[in-house]
C-alpha cells in the first residue's frame, strides 16, 4: 500500500538556506512511501516529476538524489531550488529518506540494510509506479556530504548500474576516520560500520573500492567541493585516485563551505553535466511517446 507522507536540518556543518521553489507548480512534487523488504518497514520518499508528466506517455531517466547526515527526504525540495532547476529537463528526481545510515547495510543492526533498501527496494518501487527508463542508461545517482559518499559507493559497488554518478562535498572518510575531524558523527559511523578495522569499514571504503574497480565499468563522475570545506582534503584525495586509475570524471573546487547555499549552487551545474552525459532532453524538446504498462502511473 502506498501512503502520502508529509528541516532546517544541519548536514554536518551546514547552514540553512531558505528556498521554497517559489512559482513552481506544486503538482510536480509528490510525497509517498512504500514498504521496504530490506528494512521491514514503511519508508518515505519525495519525487520531482518533469513538467507535463501527467499529460504524457513518455518514459524518463531518473536521478536518485541522496541527503546528508541528519537529513531527510524533504531537504532538497525545501532547502534548495531543486524543483526549479530540474524543471529544465525531462528528468525524474527521487529523494529518499535514509537517516544517518551512511547508505550501507549496518554492521551492528541486522535489520538496518540501507544499501539493499536504496539499490534494490527503492529503485524497484520507483520503476513499478512511475514511467521510468528502467535501465542503467536512464539511471543516475548523486548526493551531498554523506549522500555524496553514498552515491560514489553505490556506483563503485555496483558496476554498470548507473549512467552517471555525482558527489558534492562528499564525506568520503566516513568509514576511515572522519570521527577524528567531527566527533559528533561517531555514534552513526560506529553503528553503520562497526569498530575501526572492521570488515564493513573495509568493504565500504571509497579509496579501496576505486583501487579495485574497473574504470570501463563505471560511469562519468562529477565531483565538487568548497575550498573552505573541512572535507576538502579527502575530496582531493579521491580525485587524485580517480585520475591515477583513468576514470572519466570532472572536479570543481569553488569558493564555499559545507553549507546549503553551496549545495544549492552546485545543483544546476551537476544537472547540466548529467543531462549532457546521459543525453537527457531539455523540457522544451519534443519527445517520443512510449505507452506505459497498466501498472504505471
Amino acid at each position: 500500500m502506498r501512503l502520502p507522507t508529509m528541516a532546517v536540518i544541519a548536514c554536518l556543518l551546514a547552514l540553512p538556506l531558505v528556498a521554497q521553489n517559489k512559482g513552481m507548480a506544486v503538482d510536480t512534487v509528490e510525497s509517498t512511501s512504500f514498504f521496504s523488504t530490506a528494512l521491514a518497514r514503511e519508508m518515505p520518499y519525495e519525487i520531482v516529476l518533469p513538467k507535463g508528466y501527467s499529460g504524457s506517455q513518455e518514459r524518463y531517466p531518473v536521478l536518485y538524489l541522496l541527503h546528508g547526515w541528519q537529513g531527510d527526504e524533504t531537504n532538497f525540495v525545501s532547502l534548495t531550488h531543486l524543483v526549479e532547476d530540474a524543471s529544465a529537463y525531462k528528468l525524474i528526481v527521487v529523494t529518499p529518506r535514509a537517516g544517518n545510515s551512511w547508505y550501507v547495510n549496518s554492521a551492528t543492526r541486522a535489520k538496518d540494510r540501507y544499501a539493499e533498501y536504496v539499490f534494490q527496494d527503492l529503485i524497484a518501487d520507483v520503476n513499478a509506479h512511475y514511467r521510468t527508463i528502467a535501465s542503467p542508461r536512464g539511471r543516475a545517482v548523486a548526493g551531498i556530504s554523506m549522500g555524496g559518499y553514498g552515491a560514489m559507493l553505490f556506483s563503485l559497488r555496483n558496476p554498470g548500474a548507473f549512467g552517471f554518478a555525482a558527489s558534492v562535498s562528499g564525506a568520503f572518510a566516513g568509514p576511515s576516520g572522519i570521527e577524528s575531524m567531527m566527533p559528533q558523527l561517531k555514534p552513526s559511523t560506529d553503528e553503520a560500520f562497526g569498530p575501526v578495522g572492521s570488515t564493513t569499514r573495509r568493504q565500504n571504503d571509497v579509496d579501496q573500492l576505486i583501487g579495485l574497480a574497473n574504470p570501463e565499468e563505471q560511469p562519468y563522475f562529477f565531483l565538487e567541493c568548497g575550498a573552505s570545506d573541512p572535507l576538502l582534503r579527502s575530496n582531493r584525495r579521491v580525485v587524485e585516485e580517480l585520475s591515477s586509475r583513468g576514470f572519466k570524471y570532472e572536479y570543481h573546487e569553488l569558493p564555499g563551505a559545507h553549507t546549503w547555499p553551496f549545495w544549492n549552487a552546485a545543483l544546476p551545474r551537476m544537472l547540466k553535466v548529467l543531462s549532457m552525459q546521459m543525453h537527457v532532453e531539455p523540457a522544451s524538446a519534443p519527445g517520443v511517446a512510449e505507452k506505459p504498462s497498466t501498472a504505471v502511473r
